[in-house]
């Protein structure tokens, strides 16, 4: 990766510009220049997928926070974890834009490039790159609500003023197209060297978007259940993920100089590791059952300040001693000092001993806190879940709602050795512990959306929890109302548009949040968060 990488820096650039004049001569033409004609799409396609699979700081800012899978005493997770915006935490709201849409442009890339030179060979890098690109458009109008999408990626070609469609038009398009990309792909044709996730296997591809149709289908629920149920059954006849081993997983390179190489990676950064944990909600739900993950994914730090600074030393993670840290707590001197809250497992005083935190538990070591672990994007867990909702509501979907999320909270268990294998829980504990905790009669909705919000959360797919979250509303969360904070003491259910759209766009940016409810802030919901 470190080197396909390297070579996109250069090249990726040149295929949007590289046309000299014709009294310019040759002399003037690099010709080792990456063209549109002699640049491999597979190498495009490989950047897209990163710029979509890793989601680093943008995720972990706000949307982890906010679902309250972590919890975090640093001032800039404030936003997240506080609701509280400051002048650095509004830049951060702009990433899933900036990164979603340079990824959708790298993507865009790949598809021109292998159109012009060879349609037919690179008939599935093209399909996969749309696949990508449908993910991407996704994330966007959930986090923003009316996005550009009819006129995105057409700055080349001199409109850089795009109009922003709205959600509902935005999602037609997308499950049209994305049924399109499926039925495209080939097994006969050319091989996708550059495909990350899958190695080119064509057949993943077709479960990977079939699953993704279920998970489009399935946020219309409220909005527009007619529609969500035609797609999410055509998406169960297509053919979704039918095991872990249909994982859609990216791999990361821990060789490639960057923290944020994996999502995870991020929280090599000092300050990010000794403060951040795992939530009081999200550890207090999983010890109310005896799940098996605890252990998986917690661990306790070995104390003193040096020991809960080294990110290389493994914690305890025994079940028993785990202990989440509370949501809207920070190191200052008032009442909001973690070392005043409830159950603070440091000394007395006022909490401004780091070292102390470490008695909270963290994302574990060997599991998470590495370079090159790995991304998990779509599951077959999170597609169980979905087929069990499905099914509670009637549709077909093949089986029931009960043994549909009994498969699902199998594979959520044992899924996670895909992390690493140090997460590996047994097939039989698996096995056992759903058969112990089946889905209950009249408690349907509340338990597969819970369980939902716990695999995104232990795979570190925060994005989708929230989205999840604010489509299902469960699980039910208490939020902080922390001094200062700008939702009114509720948490965000969007991001805030990128400032520069109000000066670069700003007649398409202002008809955009005419269209929101409350305007262009946290608070307000996009098209399908039905209210509750």
């Amino acid at each position: 990766m470190k080197k396909i990488l390297t070579y996109l820096a250069f090249s990726a650039v040149v295929i949007t510009s590289s046309c000299s004049k014709e009294d310019l001569g040759e002399t003037n033409t690099d010709p080792k220049a990456g063209t549109i004609t002699n640049t491999d799409p597979n190498f495009l396609l490989t950047s897209g997928e990163l710029g979509y699979a890793n989601t680093g700081y943008t995720q972990l800012l706000y949307q982890s926070m906010a679902i309250q899978g972590l919890a975090s005493t640093l001032g800039y997770y404030g936003n997240g974890d506080k609701y509280v915006n400051t002048s650095g935490t509004i830049g951060y709201q702009a990433r899933i834009w900036n990164e979603g849409y340079t990824a959708l442009s790298k993507l865009d890339q790949a598809i021109k490039v292998g159109t012009a030179q060879d349609a037919s060979k690179f008939r599935n890098v093209i399909q996969v790159a749309k696949i990508n690109q449908i993910f991407l458009f996704q994330r966007i109008a959930d986090a923003y609500g009316a996005v550009p999408f009819s006129e995105a990626l057409m700055a080349q070609a001199g409109n850089v003023t795009p109009k922003y469609d709205s959600q509902q038009a935005i999602y037609t398009a997308l499950l049209t197209n994305l049924q399109a990309a499926i039925t495209a792909l080939d097994p006969a044709a050319g091989t996708v060297t550059g495909d990350t996730y899958f190695s080119g296997d064509v057949a993943k591809w077709r479960k990977a978007g079939y699953s993704l149709m279920l998970r489009l289908a399935m946020r219309l629920t409220k909005v527009d259940p007619a529609t969500a149920k035609t797609w999410a059954e055509r998406a169960y006849t297509g053919g979704v993920m039918a095991s872990n081993a249909d994982n859609m997983i990216f791999k990361t390179d821990g060789n490639f100089d960057d923290t944020r190489n994996a999502s995870t990676g991020a929280l090599l950064v000092t300050d990010d590791f000794q403060q951040v944990r795992w939530s009081q909600t999200f550890i207090n739900f999983l010890k109310a059952s005896n799940d098996p993950r605890i252990s998986a994914i917690a661990e306790i730090s070995a104390p003193g300040a040096v020991n809960n600074k080294n990110s290389t030393l493994v914690g305890d993670n025994t079940a028993a001693v785990q202990v989440g840290m509370p949501n809207g707590y920070d190191l200052g001197e008032g009442a909001t000092n973690i070392a005043r809250a409830a159950g603070y497992p440091g000394a007395s005083g006022t909490g401004s001993d780091v070292a102390a935190l470490g008695n909270y538990s963290r994302p574990r070591v060997a599991v998470f806190i590495q370079q090159n672990a790995p991304i998990i994007t779509l599951s077959y867990a999170e597609t169980e879940y979905l087929l069990a909702e499905a099914a509670f509501r009637g549709w077909a979907v093949g089986a029931n709602a009960a043994t549909h999320y009994a498969s699902a909270l199998t594979a959520s268990l044992t899924g996670l050795a895909q992390i690493n294998t140090a997460a590996t829980i047994a097939d039989g504990t698996a096995a056992a512990f759903a058969a112990a905790h089946p889905l209950v009669a009249g408690q349907e909705l509340k338990m597969i959306n819970e369980q939902y919000w716990a695999n995104e959360n232990a795979t570190f797919s925060f994005i989708e929890s929230w989205s999840n979250w604010r489509r299902s509303g469960f699980p039910v969360l208490t939020p902080v109302n922390y001094t200062g904070n700008v939702t009114n003491g509720t948490i965000p259910r969007r991001m805030i548009y990128p400032q520069t759209e109000r000066t670069a766009n700003g007649t398409n940016y202002l008809a955009a949040v005419a269209t929101l409810t409350g305007g262009d802030f946290l608070t307000s919901r996009v098209w399908w968060d039905v209210a509750n």
